[in-house]
């Protein structure tokens, strides 16, 4: 089985930058935010406006923000107050985001806290085209409940499932945060035919364990979203936020971790941001790449459809399962 040799790393860059170079047939530039939260939502939202302003600026087709991007993680804390944050889709954040891709010609991945109805709310993201229309929303589909990320609280689970979107960029796909961990999502997502999987995300450190502990998470964090590239022959975009955040009550917080990062089909990393700095990163995306990788690395094609039934059982142990075990 031949490899196919590897692109070279794409150029990267960080606040006022740009993307460097010409893109031509079947190529468009991604720009990734990766920004701190202040604690007014409205300021927020004019910085992610400016950021997409900044990224069309630099050349970007298509610009992802952070998971929730319009206020603090406020999830480190089980309030019903934080309820009053959520708003509709479309509302105010697409809004203002929508006319700022229809100003700049510019896809934009739009993260909201959405109030679907009164006590059903999600972590949601929109996917807003070119135009300024809203091409497409995607709900989390996983929501955890772990200490000090006690999402269980504030999202109900997504019902929207897996899905790609067209764009006047191409055709791409968003997941969130929590779904990173799940190769069932990437891969389904894959198969919708998404040629970039964009995770808009916030994850960090318990400072108490950043010593022992930091370095393996965060490593296993970057390992199993390059196996989503690896495994379905796609671009993956992780895109965090940084800083250290602490709930008003007080606490250790969350040290969000950065590093932001866009890897291509083979799971090289392309772009990377930093672990402390607001950065906006820019890479390339090329689809001719993904027929290559896909012709040498043909793990679409050998997949046994025939064979997966087991894959929708919590655990295999109930016959006929068990015999097998």
């Amino acid at each position: 089985m031949s490899a196919g040799p590897l692109m070279p790393p794409m150029a990267s860059a960080a606040l006022g930058h740009s993307w460097p170079s010409p893109r031509g047939p079947g190529k468009f530039a991604v720009a990734l935010v990766q920004m701190a939260m202040g604690t007014d939502p409205r300021e927020n939202l004019e910085q992610g406006v400016d950021r997409v302003r900044e990224a069309a600026r630099g050349g970007a087709q298509v610009v992802c923000l952070p998971e929730l991007f319009r206020t603090r993680y406020f999830c480190q804390t089980e309030e019903t107050a934080f309820f009053d944050l959520a708003e509709p889709l479309p509302g105010p954040t697409t809004n203002a985001l929508s006319a700022a891709a229809r100003d700049a010609g510019v896809v934009v991945i739009a993260p909201v806290f959405e109030r679907r109805a009164p006590g059903v709310c999600h972590n949601s993201a929109a996917v807003i085209d070119a135009d300024g229309t809203i091409a497409g929303i995607y709900r989390k589909m996983h929501i955890p409940d772990d200490p000090a990320f006690y999402e269980k609280f504030y999202f109900t689970p997504g019902d929207l499932g897996f899905r790609a979107f067209d764009t006047r960029a191409g055709r791409i796909g968003t997941l969130i945060c929590w779904d990173q961990w799940y190769p069932e999502g990437a891969r389904l997502t894959a198969l919708a035919g998404a040629s970039v999987l964009f995770y808009p995300t916030a994850i960090g450190w318990h400072p108490r364990e950043k010593e022992e502990h930091g370095e393996r998470q965060r490593d296993a964090w970057r390992t199993v979203q390059r196996g989503h590239a690896i495994a379905n022959g796609v671009y993956v975009a992780a895109v965090n936020r940084v800083g250290h955040e602490i709930p008003e009550g007080g606490g250790d917080g969350i040290e969000f971790w950065g590093s932001s990062f866009l890897c291509g089909p083979q799971g090289e990393i392309l772009t990377e941001a930093s672990a402390e700095r607001e950065e906006i990163l820019f890479a390339e995306v090329d689809l001719a790449r993904i027929e290559e990788v896909r012709r040498n690395w043909p793990f679409l094609r050998d997949r046994r459809i025939d064979a997966y039934g087991g894959i929708t059982s919590r655990v295999l142990d109930d016959e006929p399962w068990g015999k097998g075990r």
